[in-house]
């Protein structure tokens, strides 16, 4: 994969629940010229798990991520860095 055209990260931290998570996304191209959302999850400290979405095109990727991003924000992730 080439390198990210976008990348957000979030993080979602309640120490009375000892919770600490992070939630990641990018935009970025295949080897084949696909436009794929990455998304990587998972406790803070950890390698967490990640899943790769396939797109025709980077707009509706960016559309994807915008709609996962507005969704983890919903739930009280925050935006890092």
């Amino acid at each position: 994969m080439q390198k990210p055209s976008f990348i957000l990260h979030l993080q979602r931290r309640d120490p009375s629940r000892n919770m600490a998570r992070f939630y990641c996304l990018s935009v970025e191209r295949s080897l084949f010229g696909d436009a794929v959302l990455v998304r990587e999850w998972g406790r803070i400290g950890t390698l967490g798990r990640r899943r790769l979405d396939l797109f025709a095109d980077v707009a509706q990727a960016q559309g994807a991520l915008r709609r996962l991003a507005a969704s983890k924000i919903q739930r009280g992730y925050r935006s890092v860095g």
